[in-house]
C-alpha cells in the first residue's frame, strides 16, 4: 500500500522495518562496545610503552608488534606457523576426543571398562599430563607425532569425565519409558542416551579445544621446530622482543577466533536443545 503526502505517494514503510533497523542499530553499538575494552588496552599499551618508564626491549609498543604481524603475514611465515600450530592442535583434539567419547560410554555402559579405565581416569585427571613430555620425546622424538600425542593425551581426560557425567545424568524415567517401549540396549544407547546426554559432552568437547591449542603451543616451545609456539622461543633467543610479542598477540586471536567459532558450531548443532533459544555472549 501507498499513501499520500501533500499530493505525493510515498511507499508505505514494511512492517517491522522500522524495528530491524532498531535491532541491528543496537547490535552494532553492542559490538562495538564489546571491543571498548580491548581498544582500551591497546591504547594503554601503547602510551605506556612510549612514555619512557620501560625499554622499548622490555615491552615493544602495540604499533611496532602489529607492523611485526604484518611483515611476517606478507612474508607467509605467520600463517606457516598458525597452519603448523592449527594442525597439531586439531589431530590431538579430533583424536583426543573421538577416544576420550567412545571410554566414556565404555566406562558408563560397561562394568569391565569401568573397572579398567575408572581408576586411571580419576588419578589421571588432576595430574599434570606435561609431566609426560620426557617420555613422549623419548619415545616419539621431537616432530609432529609426538606434539599430536600430547595433545590427545591432555583433551582425552575432560572429554570423558564430561561423556561419563552426561551419560550418568540422562533422566531414568526417559530410560525406562524406551524399555517399556521394546528398545534393545544398541537402540537405548544410540537413540536415547548419547542425544540426551549430548550438550554436556559437547561442553567437555567444547573445553578440551583451548586446551588442545595451549598443549600444542607449549610442546612447540620445548621441541622446536616450525610453529607459533617454536617461533616465539627462537624470537626469544635472538633477543627479538617485537617476535616474541607478536606471536603471543597471534596466539590470543588464533585462540578467540577458534573459541567463537567453536561456540557458533554449538549453538547449530544443539539447534533441538533449549540452551539454542537462549541469550548467548559467544
Amino acid at each position: 500500500m501507498a499513501r499520500r503526502d501533500n499530493g505525493v505517494t510515498t511507499p508505505e514503510q514494511p512492517p517491522g522495518g522500522r524495528s530491524a533497523g532498531l535491532r541491528m542499530v543496537r547490535q552494532t553499538l553492542r559490538t562495538a562496545a564489546y571491543g571498548l575494552p580491548v581498544v582500551a588496552l591497546l591504547i594503554a599499551w601503547e602510551t605506556f610503552a612510549r612514555s619512557g618508564a620501560v625499554t622499548m626491549f622490555i615491552l615493544p609498543p602495540a604499533s611496532a608488534v602489529a607492523e611485526r604481524i604484518w611483515a611476517d603475514a606478507a612474508a607467509g611465515d605467520l600463517w606457516r606457523n598458525i597452519l603448523t600450530t592449527m594442525y597439531r592442535a586439531f589431530s590431538g583434539f579430533l583424536l583426543g576426543s573421538l577416544i576420550g567419547v567412545a571410554i566414556g560410554i565404555g566406562i558408563s555402559r560397561n562394568a569391565l571398562a569401568r573397572w579398567f579405565f575408572d581408576p586411571i581416569i580419576s588419578i589421571g585427571f588432576p595430574m599434570p599430563k606435561v609431566a609426560f613430555l620426557p617420555v613422549i620425546i623419548l619415545w616419539l622424538g621431537v616432530f609432529d607425532v609426538s606434539k599430536i600425542a600430547m595433545v590427545t593425551i591432555e583433551v582425552l581426560f575432560p572429554v570423558v569425565t564430561a561423556t561419563v557425567i552426561g551419560l550418568q545424568g540422562v533422566n531414568r524415567s526417559v530410560i525406562w519409558s524406551a524399555r517399556n517401549l521394546g528398545a534393545s540396549q544398541r537402540q537405548l544407547l544410540w537413540h536415547v542416551m548419547i542425544p540426551a546426554a549430548f550438550p554436556q559432552i559437547f561442553t567437555g568437547i567444547q573445553v578440551a579445544l583451548p586446551i588442545a591449542l595451549i598443549v600444542a603451543v607449549f610442546t612447540e616451545m620445548a621441541m622446536g621446530g616450525y610453529g607459533l609456539g617454536a617461533s616465539m622461543m627462537s624470537a626469544s633467543r635472538l633477543a627479538d622482543s617485537r617476535g616474541v610479542f607478536a606471536g603471543i598477540v597471534a596466539i590470543a586471536l588464533v585462540g578467540y577466533c577458534v573459541v567463537k567459532l567453536m561456540g557458533l558450531l554449538r549453538r547449530r548443532v544443539l539447534i533441538w536443545h533449549a540452551e539454542a533459544v537462549m541469550p548467548s555472549t559467544v
